[in-house]
């Protein structure tokens, strides 16, 4: 059974020091914004962030954490449903993450500008969005005729809620397809895990000539992948067909997981190579396993990762609380040649109270 007081007060900390204090102008969990100085735009990191606020606030009835959460979207959201730093024709998947908590204010507080947004935001970008041959959305217009599993956390719930709200069978067949397409394409048959990422055309240099598939099984992104499936499953009023789908593919993978979690009840950043040096346990992918395996009612699972992380990488005793072990970021090409390679993902930065670890902590939080 989980600490539960043990984790609420972790997270109440976290609320209290991290999470109040901020602002869209500095919003002190996106560590990204802090350490390369960008300006306050619509971003996946902030929406990961403001989506698991929502979840410990229809947990918790705390009214300061919608009352936060509000403030801090409308800085991005107009009173028409505009979003102006939010460029649609970048047809970039991240950017539809945040699109999530428009539907659920919308639900909670009625407010028209919300679904407004929200429609334009789909209309905009999704039903325009390049695809590859296969079907699937590519990740981003610099990245095209490539599936990353990020993009199915950012983009694919939000798709099938907004078809759950409008009836629109079609979309959900899409989304069901694209799940598909990730199963047949991008999960190893030997491990049952996945790999961060699929180029089409085997152009890029991550790319295996013969599969196009990248070489690493990166931990983050596998826990992107539960999460989008953890969260179309349990939409209410979602068709059948993509439910069941849902819940075969995080079930496997689930499973497929077991042997790579350490005695300790970790997950490394490379989960299927714990004797290479530099390997180390990463927390937010973890996290998401963690949260995933929980909203599927898989608790003794989630719960065994989740105390992993808040005994063995949670620090409360200086006045703003520490997570660790958060790698910052990770993708693959562009204009860094990132090559996949495992000394690429073990070289990137690993840092402290990122969203991208914290947010999963208050998801898998409000599961319990």
């Amino acid at each position: 059974m989980s600490n539960c007081k043990k984790i609420n007060e972790i997270v109440d900390k976290f609320i209290d020091k991290l999470i109040l204090p901020s602002s869209p102008q500095m919003p002190l969990w996106n560590r990204e914004t802090i350490i390369f100085g960008k300006p306050p735009r619509w971003n996946y990191i902030d929406g990961c962030m403001i989506r698991s606020l929502l979840m410990l606030y229809e947990k918790r009835c705390d009214e300061r954490l919608l009352n936060f959460v509000i403030g801090f979207t409308d800085f991005f959201v107009t009173e028409n449903g505009d979003i102006p730093t939010f460029d649609p024709t970048a047809y970039n998947l991240d950017s539809i993450n945040g699109c999530k908590n428009l539907l659920t204010l919308h639900r909670l507080t009625g407010k028209q500008k919300y679904m407004t947004a929200a429609k334009r935001s789909f209309a905009d970008q999704l039903e325009n969005h390049p695809r590859l041959r296969c079907g699937n959305f590519t990740h981003k217009a610099v990245y095209p005729n490539q599936i990353w599993l990020d993009g199915a956390y950012m983009a694919l719930p939000f798709m099938a809620e907004f078809a759950c709200i409008l009836g629109n069978s079609d979309n959900e067949r899409d989304v069901c397809m694209q799940l598909e397409n990730i199963h047949s394409i991008m999960r190893d048959p030997v491990s049952g895990l996945y790999y961060h990422g699929y180029n089409e055309t085997r152009e890029q240099l991550w790319a295996d000539s013969e599969t196009g598939l990248s070489r690493e099984f990166w931990l983050r992104s596998i826990g992107w992948l539960c999460a989008a499936l953890a969260d179309i499953w349990s939409i209410q009023g979602i068709g059948d067909e993509l439910r069941e789908v849902c819940g075969d593919m995080l079930s496997d993978l689930l499973d497929a997981l077991i042997p790579f979690i350490s005695s300790d009840g970790m997950l490394l950043q490379l989960p299927s190579k714990p004797d290479i040096p530099g390997n180390y346990p990463e927390t937010s992918g973890t996290l998401l396993v963690a949260y995933s395996a929980l909203k599927f009612g898989n608790y003794e699972y989630g719960e065994r990762l989740l105390d992993a992380v808040c005994n063995g990488f949670v620090s409360l005793e200086n006045d703003m609380p520490e997570l660790r072990n958060i790698c910052l970021t990770a993708g693959l090409g562009g204009a860094e040649n990132r090559d996949g390679s495992a000394e690429y993902y073990l070289g990137e930065r690993v840092v402290t109270n990122d969203a991208k670890g914290i947010a999963p902590l208050f998801m898998a939080a409000s599961q319990l």
